[in-house]
């Protein structure tokens, strides 16, 4: 397996490049990366393995294009970063959350070989895990996580439409294809297409057109990402192919359709028809069937037991000896709020995993801090007590997930009373 993986075909492409860049350029094409250089707009429709983006402050400005992009791509991405560009606040946040790894300009050519052949061996692993039909994010124990699989088995098998709500990274494409795979159109394609990357020109051709993901996907299941960011006048269209079953083209010919549409969002439904951003016939259309994935931060009983399995997934594969995690960085991810969600998770072990220098990995090399939670708001000595409760709950589980009889005698609870604190508060 490992073999494969070093003798694949290596496609770089660089975004935004900047003068510096382009004379790094011949150094990665001796060491056989086959590089290609294109703005962010045209990198939307780019094909290859790993990316290289150097980072402007007006992308941290409007950072919409590059979490699509980032999240359209499948792959891994290295951030190029000019020290002497005004500091924005968040921006190791942002990193952290979207990018493999970040290098300085002028970049040290040996080390950021290095670094690209790191994230190229962990881009192909994703892909073979993809391959083999790896479900991580959707493992773990917790209340919600059981209850979206109940979903999913009840809804998988219906060719009824299914809208799939959640924040970025939450897994909704997962979802998408766990549904597909459930469903009688098994065997028939799953195509996905995202509502809110491209111009609306090009957009209702990849769409609508002959050739586009509605024709494609018949006998199969379709599933339109961002379903809020198509235009109105689109989705008024969308829905009247799903209610007619059929696929008028501009030339006059109809074409039947024969497909199940999933759609995502990870904007308020609420908030969207107030803003008029979705149509309401469409709504009521996709809202048959409706699956809510829980942000990981309301999770926090899978938090350990995902990073551990991503840990050990990077371990096998590489052929290394297993990492752990210490203390202070199981302490760190448990009081994290992960906005960017099981995606950032993933993330963040990967550069842990490839920073970590002893046998374990650290808060510092997850990119996070050790420092005390943040001081909550002043309120009633029960509001104390109910915070400082969920949040031993929380430690415990990060620690020893895998073991929680032992997490209820570190607490110095029993067993039956350590399970009715964890259903309580909603993390089992």
């Amino acid at each position: 397996m490992l073999e494969a993986i070093s003798s694949a075909p290596r496609r770089l492409l660089l975004v935004d490049a900047c003068d510096h860049c382009r004379r790094i350029l011949p150094h990665l094409e001796e060491a056989g990366w086959s590089v290609s250089s294109q703005s962010l707009d045209q990198a939307q429709a780019a094909s290859y393995d790993i990316g290289l983006l150097r980072l402007r402050n007006d992308h941290l400005e409007r950072p919409e294009g590059i979490k699509q992009l980032i999240s359209r791509s499948g792959t891994e991405w290295i951030a190029l970063i000019d020290p002497l560009a005004d500091p924005l606040s968040g921006v190791d946040e942002f990193i952290g959350e979207w990018f493999f790894d970040a290098l300085t300009l002028p970049v040290d050519v040996p080390r950021l070989q290095g670094l690209l052949g790191r994230a190229f061996g962990i881009a192909r692993l994703r892909g073979i895990g993809t391959r083999r039909g790896d479900q991580h994010e959707l493992l773990g124990q917790s209340r919600p996580l059981r209850d979206l699989r109940k979903q999913l088995a009840r809804l998988g098998p219906s060719d009824k439409p299914v809208l799939i709500c959640g924040e970025s990274g939450s897994g909704k494409e997962l979802v998408a294809r766990t549904l597909h795979r459930m469903s009688r159109r098994v065997a028939g394609p799953f195509v996905s297409f995202n509502c809110g990357v491209l111009p609306e020109p090009e957009t209702v051709n990849l769409l609508f057109g002959h050739q586009g993901k509605l024709a494609t996907a018949s006998g199969g299941t379709l599933f339109l990402d961002a379903i809020h960011e198509l235009p109105l006048a689109q989705q008024e269209r969308l829905l009247t192919c799903l209610r007619s079953r059929s696929l008028r083209h501009a030339d006059g010919e109809v074409v039947p359709l024969d497909v199940r549409v999933l759609a995502s969002t990870r904007e308020e439904m609420g908030e969207l028809v107030e803003q008029e951003r979705i149509h309401p016939g469409l709504l009521h259309w996709l809202e048959q069937n409706r699956l809510s994935i829980m942000p990981l931060r309301k999770r926090q009983g899978d938090i350990a037991l995902l990073a551990g399995y991503f840990a050990d997934l990077y371990s096998l594969e590489a052929g290394r000896r297993p990492t752990h995690f210490s203390e202070e960085a199981l302490a760190a991810m448990a009081r994290h709020r992960w906005p960017g969600n099981v995606r950032e998770l993933a993330g963040r072990v990967r550069r842990g995993y490839a920073l970590a220098e002893s046998g374990q990995i650290e808060a510092d090399d997850l990119g996070l801090q050790s420092a005390p939670v943040d001081g909550a708001l002043l309120g009633t000595l029960e509001d104390y007590k109910r915070r400082a409760e969920y949040q031993a709950l929380c430690d415990a589980l990060a620690h020893y997930s895998s073991n929680l009889s032992h997490a209820a005698k570190v607490l110095g609870v029993s067993r039956p009373t350590f399970y009715r604190l964890l259903h309580k508060h909603q993390l089992l």
